[in-house]
């Protein structure tokens, strides 16, 4: 029994098929190409580390309150 030649159908399917590949091959290459610009030029990487870190919070210097956004030493900012 001989086997049937690729219907059109597939044909069409693989070269859509084909460039959704090219597609999210160029757009993981950006996302790296893009990561390693930024780590080769060694801009301070500060993430949300989940505690109040001082130099984050924007004004005093002091560490504010996370729930009401006042000081945490318990005095009236004014």
């Amino acid at each position: 029994m001989a086997l049937n030649p690729t219907h059109e159908l597939h044909g069409r399917r693989f070269s859509r098929n084909l460039g959704v590949a090219l597609c999210l091959a160029f757009f993981v290459a950006l996302v790296f190409a893009l990561t390693v610009v930024k780590v080769k030029r060694g801009d301070p990487m500060q993430g949300y580390d989940h505690t109040v870190r001082p130099e984050m919070v924007p004004g005093t210097g002091r560490a504010a309150d996370p729930v009401t956004g006042g000081p945490t030493d318990g005095a009236t900012g004014g």
